[in-house]
């Protein structure tokens, strides 16, 4: 493993030596990395690197073998209400019946006012992140009726609504259409221009070099992270990804031309449900 950015102080997000495994078999191996605050971050890695395994040891969801997660310098449970955690779409049942406002408004309950009833201002954040992802005019509808792109935003308006600080995001670019992406790409800016930190779990090399400030490099154990520039090389790619040479060949090429693609290589622009790699 290489670390190419030392020295953080305060970070928002700390993983100390963690290991993690499904049925003893081993997902995640030794991380070690710290995060400051105000960045937009990507975990990359092949298929079944530990992407999403270490977005769910980060919240509390499944149990790790060993080490240990810190936000913001504690636990989890200390800090709940300054962390939004996005899954999956595939994870979630949206035949449930429950409207678009509804879902969004769970942002705004707090784990110790559960029973309690939302105020004003609480509906007025919800209008407001509503807004900012275009689904105000959507807040009556079933979630069930929505495309998968409108539901992606739903998600990203729970999210806004709850006000975190650090926002943690399991391919949330899975299954949406081009506007969608940039929508959902334009608010994570902002977020990250107020101060706060987005780390977004994303499979595609081409566009991760384009959307973020710095890249956490997984296979299995961590190869690198920090900065973008510093993590994007060949060696550690090759470290990563193995002989997947092809891969690698062309991102080369798209880094030295310096044009990076908003799109997959036949992503078809349109709404849907795609693979979603761990």
């Amino acid at each position: 493993m290489s670390v190419v950015n030392q020295g953080y102080k305060g970070a928002v997000l700390e993983v100390h030596n963690l290991s993690s495994s499904y049925n003893r078999k081993p997902v995640l191996w030794d991380i070690d990395f710290r995060l400051e605050a105000a960045q937009l971050v990507g975990i990359v890695g092949p298929n079944g690197s530990g992407k999403t395994t270490l977005l769910r040891n980060i919240m509390g969801l499944m149990e790790a073998d060993s080490g240990y997660v810190r936000l913001f310098g504690k636990n989890l449970n200390e800090v709940r209400e300054k962390v939004s955690y996005v899954p999956q779409r595939e994870s979630v049942d949206w035949q449930f019946p429950v409207s678009v406002r509804e879902v969004v408004e769970m942002g705004r309950y707090r784990p110790k006012n559960l029973m309690k009833r939302l105020g004003a201002q609480d509906h007025d954040l919800v209008d407001q992140a509503l807004e900012k992802v275009g689904m105000l005019e959507y807040a009556q509808r079933q979630i069930g009726q929505l495309s998968g792109g409108q539901q992606q935003r739903v998600f990203l308006a729970r999210a806004l609504a709850q006000n975190a600080d650090l926002y943690l995001m399991d391919e949330p670019f899975v299954g949406v259409d081009a506007a969608t992406e940039d929508a959902i790409l334009k608010v994570l800016s902002d977020l990250r221009d107020q101060g706060k930190t987005v780390v977004i779990v994303h499979h595609d090399l081409q566009t991760a070099y384009q959307y973020f400030d710095s890249m956490v490099l997984l296979n299995t154990r961590l190869v690198a992270y920090g900065p973008r520039d510093k993590v994007f090389t060949r060696d550690y790619l090759q470290e990563a990804y193995g002989g997947r040479l092809t891969v690698l060949s062309k991102l080369s090429q798209v880094i030295a031309s310096s044009e990076f693609p908003v799109r997959e290589k036949g992503f078809k622009e349109k709404s849907g449900l795609g693979d979603a790699a761990d």
